[in-house]
């Protein structure tokens, strides 16, 4: 099967700026610790990232009164630095600190506040910024400190988190104790799993990262990047620019939405693969009729997509296993993803495949293949490992692996919680792949498009609105 030409082919992970990668809690110690090997010191590097945080908290308070929540440890040492940096700038400022200090940098940061400081508040000012914990929260918060971050949860300030809330697991984006919601969240050298992780990523408003001049990793976790498309060629025709086969089964509306959203997506030519007709199919769309064999045995198909109203009988089970034996790049959905197991993968050609399942979906496949990771970051990148395929786990934490590789998204419209905006993406991506070929890059912009479209949409748009605002959503990234 050929692989369309009409775009540049683009290295997964290739020229991505560092400032979006996304690291564990041993991965950013690591980057700290070999800041500090190399001369730069704790104290040099608090200062950065207090001084980098006050910037933005001192324009979010616009001269009134904050109040800074210090813990023991080193976030609470840059709660210190940003408080003295906000108190030069004219702010009027409060330190809260229920204990100590843990730490000798952070020790030095309180030698050097010359704000007051209390164990107790017994009010907040309008700004709150919180620095009670970092990075590395692994147990519950309890005690004092669970009391001063549920009278922040209660309280109607202006709440900003020092990079991450302070009740949450980095890594995991579990939440350890009452969790505000925060209107500003600044991570600190580098962006942190929970960012982009339900729940915790709910609860942060704003996200800005703060730079501190540490080496990132370059096989870290990343962002996925904002695409760049190109008009066609002068020469090009509806072969050169991708051939997509939808493949439909016993119920007609999920294929045809994903077909309307395929058509606007970049391929040059979508057609329809079924075995009944479709009188509501629009007039653009290629309907082809007959035995699925047949259809399939034609070596102009760039990709195929196949779930969207499939069904999950013995008949959507043989339709399944004809289209993964083709060896063509391939989307599976929906009904696919329930269908899927490891006689029909056979092993081969599984990292041509996307994979877009949503949270049942994906412990739906989790379970057929034998994963038992916990956490869906962990579930897709332990699920791409065992199958080969590519995993894009869709949802409001939307998170892409495979090849070795994970990407996280910023969160799209929450008005995409609504039926019908699955099979959208599937045709998005579908679409993708049929142009160029290249699974991961298809999954990545088919999120970036769907999340422009319903950008586009607006508020309480239906999927067969989304489905037609992908074109306009291809021209923004023109």
């Amino acid at each position: 099967m050929r692989c369309s030409k009409s775009a540049p082919i683009a290295i997964a992970g290739a020229s991505r700026p560092l400032s979006d990668a996304v690291l564990t809690v041993d991965q950013m110690r690591a980057a700290e610790q070999a800041a500090m090997d190399a001369g730069t010191g704790e104290w040099e590097l608090m200062q950065r990232a207090g001084e980098g945080a006050a910037q933005w908290i001192a324009r979010m308070a616009a001269g009134r009164a904050v109040t800074v929540l210090c813990g023991p440890g080193n976030n609470g040492g840059d709660g210190y630095v940003i408080a003295e940096s906000l108190a030069r700038r004219g702010n009027a400022v409060q330190v809260v600190a229920p204990v100590e200090p843990g730490s000798e940098t952070s020790s030095k940061a309180r030698r050097h506040c010359t704000a007051q400081v209390a164990t107790e508040a017994d009010r907040f000012e309008p700004v709150v910024v919180d620095c009670l914990f970092g990075y590395g929260l692994s147990r519950t918060v309890e005690g004092e400190f669970s009391k001063l971050l549920e009278k922040l949860k209660e309280s109607d300030c202006f709440k900003i988190a020092i990079d991450v809330p302070s009740v949450v697991a980095s890594d995991s984006g579990e939440v350890l104790g009452p969790l505000a919601e925060y209107d500003l969240t600044l991570a600190l050298g580098a962006w942190k799993r929970a960012h982009f992780l339900m729940p915790a990523m709910a609860a942060m408003g704003a996200r800005r990262l703060v730079p501190i001049g540490l080496d990132l990793p370059r096989d870290a976790a990343c962002l996925a990047a904002r695409p760049k498309f190109s008009a066609p060629p002068s020469d090009s025709h509806k072969y050169s620019r991708g051939l997509l086969a939808i493949v439909a089964g016993a119920m007609p509306g999920a294929p045809l939405m994903a077909a309307e959203a395929a058509m606007r997506a970049g391929a040059g030519y979508v057609k329809l693969l079924s075995e009944h007709s479709h009188p509501d199919a629009p007039a653009e769309l290629v309907l082809e009729e007959g035995q699925l064999a047949k259809a399939l045995d034609d070596d102009r198909i760039d990709a195929l997509l196949v779930g969207p109203g499939l069904g999950r009988d013995n008949t959507a089970r043989d339709r399944l296993g004809e289209v993964l034996a083709t060896g063509n790049a391939c989307v599976l959905d929906a009904d696919a993803l329930h269908l899927l197991d490891r006689d029909l993968l056979g092993g081969k050609h599984a990292s041509r495949i996307v994979a877009t399942p949503h949270e049942g979906e994906l412990a739906k496949l989790c379970e057929t293949f034998g994963v038992t990771a916990q956490g869906k970051m962990d579930r897709a990148r332990a699920l791409s490992e065992s199958t080969g395929l590519i995993i894009l786990a869709k949802g409001p934490d939307t998170i892409l692996a495979g090849n070795g590789n994970v990407r996280f998204f910023r969160q799209g419209s929450t008005w995409l919680s609504t039926a019908g905006t699955g099979d959208v993406l599937a045709g998005i991506v579908a679409s993708r792949l049929a142009h160029h070929g290249e699974p991961l890059r298809a999954a990545e912009e088919g999120v970036w498009l769907q999340h422009e479209a319903a950008r586009i949409c607006g508020p309480a748009f239906t999927a067969g609105d989304l489905a037609k605002a992908v074109d306009r959503a291809v021209a923004t990234f023109l």
